[in-house]
């Protein structure tokens, strides 16, 4: 009898402290699994802002490529559906809509994360600054492919547009 399991299968580890007020601010998108909704974006970040509420307001920005180049914005909310669970936030853009923003590595002076979720369709590296050590960058990547995500699909974003 053979036995095996599916990577995806694994339970996704998220960190167990997140301090809301120090991931606060603008995060540079270093790579990413490109879906629909960036699809042709480049120069993208996303500036996260603590509410009254308790909630984040987050504003992701990118800019299309081309002749015409064009910054294209979204703006949503995020939190901490459940505080036993603080790295595992929920983002909305539009209701009813909501997406899963797990934190899987987050540098410990907030200075790189690595953000995906559990169906590992969804995958970034953010840094605060426009580049990452590729020393960083190459562990993030045995982090996530150690979490069963497929790296082959990560695209490097260029942060180079102005």
């Amino acid at each position: 009898m053979t036995l095996f399991a599916c990577r995806s299968a694994q339970p996704l580890l998220t960190v167990q402290q997140l301090d809301v007020k120090k991931y606060s601010g603008t995060w540079y998108e270093i790579a990413r699994f490109t879906h629909s909704f960036e699809k042709g974006l480049e120069c993208v970040s996303a500036t996260y802002t603590p509410l009254p509420n308790g909630k984040i307001e987050v504003l992701n920005q990118g800019y299309t490529m081309g002749e015409a180049a064009k910054l294209k914005t979204a703006k949503g909310v995020a939190w901490v559906p459940d505080s036993k669970y603080p790295g595992r936030l929920k983002v909305q853009f539009f209701w009813p809509f909501s997406g899963n923003y797990w934190v899987i590595d987050l540098d410990p002076d907030y200075r790189y994360v690595l953000v995906g979720d559990a169906s590992r369709k969804y995958l970034w590296i953010l840094s605060r600054t426009k580049t990452l050590d590729p020393a960083i960058y190459d562990r993030l990547v045995i982090t996530a492919r150690q979490a069963g995500f497929n790296v082959e699909k990560l695209d490097k974003i260029r942060q180079d547009c102005r």
